[in-house]
């Protein structure tokens, strides 16, 4: 009866360790940036009670992305509440052969203008501050940024995000228009080498 009983906890604890593992294999899949951090202050009776206020960006690098803020009265917390947020608003953002963007995008919050373009391949992440932390962990390899508005870390994360949303693939304005993959992937080579021979002329 002993050795049953030491046989069963042991089952336990093994069933145990397979679910932490899960969940640190679940944490380990995600990568995160931190975009920004500020002190905060609220004045109360006394005088001020400070904290911190802390931005952070998650992705899989897989075409997952999400963003997140928090607050606390210390700065590990503070990244840790903006990361659990980040997590749970993560967005899938389609993209072309896994390194750059299917097509050019625009995106705006408040006083932020973004601008996304999709690049060939060895061109890079050519973008700055908010902005390459986000394309970043969503895992862009080559496209080409550019901020038009506010330097504001938290307007230009939501606009990057916003140009992210309008993102489409091949495969789902087919499926809308009810056509082939194929017939829209053509017409797009197309477009690019008849604009290829235009600048060859110009």
């Amino acid at each position: 009866m002993a050795e049953e009983r030491k046989g069963s906890g042991e089952g336990r604890g093994r069933g145990r360790g397979r679910g932490k593992d899960k969940r640190e294999e679940e944490q380990s899949e995600f990568v995160d940036r931190l975009v920004g951090i500020n002190r905060v202050a609220k004045v109360v009776k006394g005088g001020k009670n400070f904290g911190f206020a802390a931005l952070v960006v998650v992705g899989d690098q897989k075409g997952r992305v999400g963003f997140g803020h928090g607050k606390a009265r210390e700065v590990p917390e503070a990244i840790r509440k903006a990361t659990d947020e980040a997590k749970k608003k993560m967005i899938r953002v389609p993209l072309r052969e896994g390194r750059t963007l299917h097509h050019d995008g625009r995106g705006r919050h408040g006083a932020g203008k973004v601008v996304l373009r999709a690049a060939p391949p060895g061109t890079g992440v050519i973008a700055g501050g908010p902005m390459r932390a986000v394309l970043d962990v969503l895992g862009v390899q080559d496209v080409v940024a550019k901020s038009l508005g506010t330097s504001n870390p938290y307007n230009m994360v939501r606009a990057t995000f916003d140009a992210l949303k309008n993102q489409s693939s091949p495969r789902s304005v087919a499926s809308k228009r009810g056509l082939k993959v194929q017939d829209i992937v053509g017409r797009r080579a197309d477009g690019a080498s008849e604009a290829g021979m235009a600048d060859a002329a110009n």
